[in-house]
């Protein structure tokens, strides 16, 4: 495998907005909302840009080119981030990747943000998703520095399956995890897979009785437009219709109420009290509700996982002191320019430049 830093004088350009004014946006303190009324309360931050796993779906095997290091946030630089936003009404950070627990300095990083106050002190949710690799290992440390909750993925349990989709041979290392995780008091505990035509598609009975199994909720998620080798086609997308057709043929499924700005739509298994979840990102977006921003590994904000526009916040981080009015103008602006949804099915749709892994799940 081929390693390649990107420094950030190498990245590829991005449109960038104009900072808006105070009067515009508000000031620091009050919700970040947009023009179209949401209110943004999750703050998405990635920890890094590489992966112990390359799924064909998200990352080549061979010629990944990385952030250059120096271009990657500090946990102070993290923590500043998430002060300000939290001050500005955000509950929840959710740590991804990439791999997050490839960051060394993983439980600093949620003991730190655990640590974070919103308004009248209020604590916030620390929460995070992972492929489960190191789990076992670091989970007793997470818990004991306040991590809330637990996503991990898997998209087959079977063997030769698994090394073929992620091109490592490692199930047993995510199936460690999860049965950590299972022990553990995380909860609501959630399975993430990802529905592929003639790759998986086979499984999700066998995958939710797995999570049941493991007392988590399974979720299915549609397959999107965000591989970094931008070879995303919709027709091997396996549809929230044909999960749903899937799945009835061995439960009763009712629509579980109050999804408000939750990604998974659920429904309960033969009346619950178990539940499975979809995120139909393509067929039933749920843009309308979504109060999510995202914090890029080198320091970009960014308003939708399908954005072409990002707001750099690194050199407002690395200019001195005096700094947090000019993150909160960040944050307004980023949350100002959000558009109304991600038009996936518009024509004229532009896949992102990054891939996931250097998004942020």
């Amino acid at each position: 495998m081929t390693a390649v830093p990107v420094t950030i004088a190498a990245r590829p350009p991005r449109p960038r907005e104009p900072l808006l004014d105070a009067s515009s946006g508000g000031r620091p303190g009050d919700p970040l909302v947009d023009t179209h009324g949401r209110v943004h309360r999750d703050l998405r931050i990635s920890l890094t840009d590489r992966c112990s796993l390359r799924c064909t779906y998200c990352m080549p095997e061979q010629g990944n080119e990385w952030l250059a290091k120096s271009s990657i946030l500090t946990v102070d630089e993290i923590v500043e981030v998430a002060r300000v936003a939290a001050a500005d009404g955000v509950t929840t950070f959710r740590l991804t990747g990439g791999e997050p627990l490839l960051r060394t300095d993983i439980v600093d990083v949620v003991r730190r943000l655990a640590a974070v106050r919103g308004p009248e002190g209020r604590p916030v949710d620390i929460a995070m998703t992972t492929n489960g690799i190191r789990l076992r290992e670091v989970l007793p440390d997470l818990v004991a520095a306040g991590l809330a909750r637990l996503n991990i993925s898997i998209d087959t349990l079977r063997r030769e399956r698994f090394r073929e989709l992620t091109r490592r041979d490692r199930l047993d290392d995510v199936l460690d995890g999860i049965a950590a995780a299972a022990a553990s008091p995380l909860r609501p505990l959630k399975l993430n897979a990802v529905a592929m035509r003639d790759v998986n598609e086979d499984e999700l009975i066998d995958l939710v009785e797995f999570a049941v199994a493991h007392d988590a909720q399974m979720r299915f998620i549609e397959q999107m437009p965000l591989d970094a080798g931008h070879t995303w086609d919709r027709a091997r997308m396996v549809t929230q219709d044909e999960i749903l057709t899937a799945l009835g043929r061995r439960w009763a499924l009712t629509p579980v109420p109050g999804r408000a700005g939750a990604p998974a739509a659920r429904w309960f298994l033969d009346g619950g009290p178990h539940t499975v979840g979809v995120i139909a990102s393509v067929t039933a977006p749920f843009c309308g509700d979504c109060d999510r921003l995202r914090l890029t590994a080198d320091g970009q904000l960014r308003n939708c996982l399908f954005s072409t526009t990002e707001y750099d916040l690194l050199p407002v981080l690395r200019a001195g002191a005096g700094r947090d009015e000019d993150i909160d103008g960040m944050l307004r602006s980023c949350v100002r320019g959000k558009l109304p949804g991600h038009a996936i099915d518009d024509p004229a749709f532009l896949q992102p430049v990054r891939g996931m892994n250097a998004i942020g799940g």
